[in-house]
């Protein structure tokens, strides 16, 4: 009987203790939580230690584990909340809305074992509720404050919808525009790009991203995304590592220097490895020569997607290779949560390799202060995606981003007397394609189009509205009426370009005219004889041709977003004299591609007297519109280069100034741009590449001096050992409008 009632007492013993066990167990991440309020300074290191000691195998692999919630509603799926409960989901993407946030986040953290806070990902790549116009858009301001601010705003509206994270800034640089993507980047140029992406990295992260108005930001795509073969989205991409540090490396590099808190890896192969398993982009770069400490995410599907790259067998192949090789967390398939532990049990994987992964994203939580915030007030949303403040900076930076890229015998702006109009073309009222791809949880009720625009300020009466055809115009039906409408006005403004949704991912063309029978209507309109502007949006350069040629006017306005009637006729009436210059190259045909102002010299340049030098037979060798370019209604003149010092060492500083003068007579905006060539190293060099860009405001008359600094960073180059140095030699710079012609001067680096 003894011996009974003392087994008794055993078991009790043991399951108080178990219990004991149990509640220091759900407790201790609360104490971490409170430690951490306490001290804002404590290790967080410490506490992540402390937390991988804890956590299972499996718990480990729940925190790499990211899936998709429904877009729609912003809502986790009930199969994604039991997973929450077991411990099995770090992160969602298209979670959002602050009571479908909230709702979650009390499932992790009241009914699951580790209590570790959801992280909220989705896709804020121009604005959040407010859309901003597109990257490629707000890259033609050459206004990275412009940029920063766009940011700033959609993080905002997007924390307090309960977002965490978003997976922008796109910084892939391309001199293909048939590829789709190009429209969510800066264009072609890697200076510029790294000055956008630095900008907006700031934008979205600011000085601390745990704030409640901030998001943590993402660099993608990691890396060499814009090269592939042919423009064909997700294609093969086979490039030097010359070329990856030169061009393709360095808006990311912006991005870590700036701060950035993740990184996202590409779709594509690097020189035979795809990007999601590719150890020396993920590891022996990004890791070990730059330092990077943030999480690395995958691409959506793109670790399954290494089975059919043809370089892992299955779903634990493919699981094993990307961990390995420096991807923390899998979006959307399932390879590592469903493989992983058997992969450690059979030594293909080591827990250190998971733990450094899990260390990577509860790291990025504490950063984004989820232990000690994870909820958001439900009361703000409402008031902060409402906000008229927004609407009024999105119309600003919209109006901002537009390029005139032709204006014929000042066909604009439009005169202040001028009272019937026709508006007319495919996108003159369509709503959805004022937008742009991407467009996070915009809603295109809320655009404003060019008639709408129009309406508002002439009256509707006074205006004739007239489509002619839909966005991809394969039929002509509608063309009486469009030119009917344009018989009956003073003057119509012709709406063109490309949907919405020909742009973007999984949007490449093989021919990047404008689509269907849009040249057909603005020939038809053109033969009426009315004066008529032309107003393109697209999300990429397009081939133009007799447009270019014979159209009065062209106004490239992009995809402008929320605001985009209003900014279109802010630009066309002269309200906004419009400064933007282009940040791609427009070629005359598709035969052109890749086309680009950096281009190097070869051994026989274009010469037109010589048959047997690099050219075309039936186009000319120039694009149809540069690198750089864009009109203003005013006139500007640069004179008085000025470069000191002469001559510098391998690690001096020259300065170049030039003085700008606003020429016309009105007031206006220049963007002042600096080039450099060094003329004779030991690796060729760009004809010009860009190492300087001002946009200045100048009143009719107006001077200003614009100066610029060059050091080390602009002046070197990669040597053929893969070493970066400054060579001695002579170098020419110019300060220009454009990347064609400019003020020429020059300065030599002596030893």
């Amino acid at each position: 009987m003894s011996r009974h009632v003392s087994a008794i007492q055993r078991i009790a013993l043991v399951a108080v203790l178990a219990a004991l066990v149990a509640l220091a167990f759900l407790l201790a991440p609360r104490a971490a939580e409170r430690a951490t309020a306490q001290d804002p300074n404590a290790d967080v290191e410490a506490k992540i230690d402390d937390w991988l000691s804890r956590m299972t195998l499996e718990q480990k692999l729940g925190q790499l584990q990211q899936l998709d919630a429904d877009f729609p509603s912003g809502r986790l799926r009930d199969d994604q909340l039991a997973l929450v409960r077991a411990g099995r989901l770090g992160s969602t993407l298209n979670g959002r809305g602050a009571a479908n946030t909230n709702a979650a986040q009390r499932v992790a953290l009241e009914q699951s074992a580790l209590r570790i806070p959801l992280l909220f990902g989705f896709d804020v790549i121009h604005g959040y509720r407010t859309v901003f116009p597109v990257p490629l858009a707000e890259a033609s301001s050459w206004d990275t404050q412009a940029a920063e601010s766009s940011a700033a705003i959609a993080a905002r509206e997007a924390r307090a919808a309960g977002v965490h994270w978003t997976f922008a800034p796109m910084v892939d640089v391309t001199r293909d525009p048939r590829w789709g993507r190009v429209v969510e980047g800066a264009g072609e140029d890697a200076f510029l790009g790294s000055s956008f992406s630095a900008a907006r990295v700031r934008g979205f992260q600011g000085e601390d991203y745990s704030r409640p108005d901030r998001v943590a930001a993402t660099a993608k795509h990691w890396v060499a995304y814009g090269g592939a073969e042919a423009g064909r989205d997700y294609n093969t991409v086979d490039t030097s590592e010359r070329r990856l540090r030169e061009l393709y490396f360095p808006p990311f590099r912006a991005a870590v220097d700036a701060g950035v808190a993740s990184f996202m890896t590409s779709f594509n192969e690097i020189n035979g490895v795809p990007a999601t398993a590719n150890p020396f982009v993920l590891r022996d770069v990004l890791r070990d020569e730059w330092g990077f400490d943030g999480a690395v995410v995958s691409d959506y599907t793109s670790i399954r997607e290494l089975i059919p790259h043809g370089v892992a067998a299955d779903d634990a192949d493919a699981a094993q290779l990307a961990l390995n090789a420096g991807t923390d967390i899998e979006m959307v398939s399932r390879t590592i949560a469903e493989n992983g532990a058997r992969l450690v049990a059979d030594g293909r994987l080591s827990e250190t390799t998971v733990d450094d992964a899990v260390r990577h994203v509860l790291r990025l939580k504490y950063r984004l202060g989820l232990f000690d915030e994870p909820y958001v007030d439900e009361s703000r949303e409402a008031a902060v995606l409402n906000d008229p403040a927004h609407r009024r900076e999105a119309r600003r930076i919209a109006a901002r981003s537009m390029v005139l890229l032709k204006n014929d015998g000042g066909a604009l702006p439009l005169p202040e007397n001028l009272r019937r109009v026709a508006v007319v073309g495919p996108l003159a009222d369509s709503k959805e394609d004022m937008l742009g791809t991407w467009i996070g949880d915009g809603k295109a009720a809320d655009a404003v189009t060019v008639r709408e625009s129009m309406e508002e300020l002439l009256g509707r009466r006074n205006v004739r509205y007239a489509p002619g055809c839909d966005a991809p115009c394969a039929a002509s039906g509608g063309f009486g009426n469009a030119v009917a409408a344009v018989r009956g006005s003073q003057a119509a403004v012709v709406v063109l370009g490309e949907p919405a949704a020909w742009s973007g991912e999984a949007s490449s063309r093989s021919e990047i005219g404008l689509p269907g029978r849009q040249l057909q209507l603005l020939r038809a309109i053109h033969a009426t004889g009315k004066p008529y502007v032309v107003v393109l949006m697209n999300g990429r350069p397009l081939t133009l041709d007799w447009a270019a040629r014979r159209a009065p006017a062209i106004v490239e306005a992009w995809y402008p977003g929320t605001e985009a009637g209003r900014a279109v006729t802010d630009v066309l009436f002269g309200d906004v004299n419009p400064g933007g210059k282009l940040p791609v190259t427009f070629p005359r045909n598709v035969g052109q591609i890749p086309i680009h102002y950096d281009q190097k010299p070869t051994g026989r340049p274009p010469d037109p007297a010589n048959k047997y030098t690099s050219k075309y037979l039936d186009v000319d060798v120039t694009p149809q519109y540069p690198f750089g370019h864009g009109l203003s209604y005013t006139t500007f003149a640069l004179s008085n280069i000025g470069v000191s010092p002469g001559a510098i060492a391998p690690d001096g500083e020259v300065t170049v100034s030039a003085d700008v003068r606003n020429s016309g007579r009105r007031a206006g905006d220049e963007v002042v741009q600096l080039y450099v060539r060094d003329e004779v190293a030991s690796v060729t060099r760009p004809l010009r590449a860009l190492r300087g860009f001002e946009r200045v405001t100048l009143q009719p008359g107006e001077s200003r001096r614009v100066t610029f600094r060059l050091d080390r960073d602009d002046l070197g180059l990669i040597d053929a050992r893969g070493d970066f140095t400054v060579e001695p030699g002579r170098f020419r710079v110019w300060v220009s409008s454009s990347s064609v012609g400019g003020l020429e001067g020059g300065f030599t680096v002596e030893e």
